[in-house]
């Protein structure tokens, strides 16, 4: 209810010129996290201001950018990677965020700039399914590519290289004050000594099958893929030894026909009862820095922003800066 009344303040403001209720189209990566953005987000947004939320999907760079080169911007708030989403706004194809509407000192600060707030603050984790390891268990990024201890396939995410690139370097025996900038060549020779026992997941459900069938009883995971998966019964190993946190992003694509209302959403998106709403859902760690105190304790304990003895963060103006390069060299390399 809380996080009703905050969306109704929000919208109050922002439509006291007698703007009729409209529709918006928030656009994000489908599956359980855009349930959780639409029960949590979406509806209490629509309920207290009377502006219809159209959910969209899978998030798309191409048309994003194709949209904006058209002028002919159809989606209003995109949830995308938060590298992604340095790069565009440099590039023009963002709206800057309205910090008036947008209660900006209440959001870590790690995930904000002129074009982005997080959206949700996650970490790539080491998961396995006991039922394939009657020994020793994993526990660290080198087990991970240890296949002689621990055999069987090993699963990735296919589409996007930060988290892996780490995870290869750290590994290898390099530090986290040494990661950055990323030694490419010696993480892709790390990746060539078990590239032929990868399995790549293209989107999180996958990856929950790919573990939960044994067929790729390791790998490195989403982390609240994992908790969804230990809520439901299942039996599931995870080490968060070398976590590696990355955030996604809430975005405006430039020449949005429905700005004022994105903002809007945005605002109460981030606020810190919508934000508490969708972390205890999910298992992703909220972004804005009073959701802590509104979360029970025992769910609390188990999100990326509980493990940060143990955790390093990707460095996201890094990858802005080499998004390309390395991802024309990440698709060729697993295309060899």
């Amino acid at each position: 209810m809380k996080h009703i009344v905050k969306a109704a303040a929000i919208a109050g403001a922002m439509f006291a010129s007698g703007a009729s209720a409209q529709e918006m189209v928030f656009t994000s990566w489908g599956g359980t996290t855009q349930d959780a953005q639409d029960k949590n987000w979406a509806q209490p947004f629509s309920a207290a201001t009377g502006t219809s939320i159209v959910m969209d999907g899978p998030t798309d760079y191409g048309k994003i950018k194709a949209m904006v080169e058209a002028g002919a911007t159809t989606w209003d708030v995109v949830d995308v990677e938060f590298d992604w989403a340095i790069q565009a706004g440099q590039q023009g194809l963002l709206e800057p965020l309205d910090f008036s509407v947008i209660d900006k000192a209440t959001l870590d600060p790690r995930f904000v700039s002129d074009y982005a707030v997080g959206s949700f603050y996650y970490s790539f984790v080491l998961g396995y399914n006991p039922a394939n390891f009657a020994g020793d268990k994993p526990s660290t990024l080198a087990d991970l590519f240890d296949t002689a201890k621990f055999p069987g396939k090993r699963t990735f995410y296919k589409w996007s290289a930060p988290g892996v690139i780490e995870a290869a370097l750290l590994a290898d025996g390099v530090t986290p004050e040494e990661l950055y900038p990323l030694d490419l060549d010696r993480a892709f020779a790390k990746l060539d000594t078990i590239k032929g026992d990868i399995i790549w997941w293209e989107g999180g459900a996958q990856s929950q099958q790919l573990l939960a069938s044994g067929e790729a009883p390791i790998g490195f995971f989403w982390n609240g893929r994992i908790a969804a998966l230990q809520a439901d019964g299942m039996d599931v190993g995870v080490s968060w030894d070398q976590n590696i946190t990355a955030a996604d992003a809430l975005v405006v694509p430039k020449g949005t026909k429905n700005k004022d209302a994105a903002m809007a959403y945005i605002a109460h998106a981030t606020s810190a009862e919508a934000q508490a709403a969708f972390a205890t859902e999910t298992g992703y760690a909220p972004i804005n820095t009073g959701s802590a105190a509104l979360m029970d304790e025992a769910i609390r304990a188990t999100l990326p922003d509980q493990q940060t003895a143990v955790q390093i963060n990707a460095d996201m103006s890094w990858w802005a800066e080499h998004r390309d390069e390395i991802g024309n060299r990440w698709y060729a390399w697993q295309a060899q």
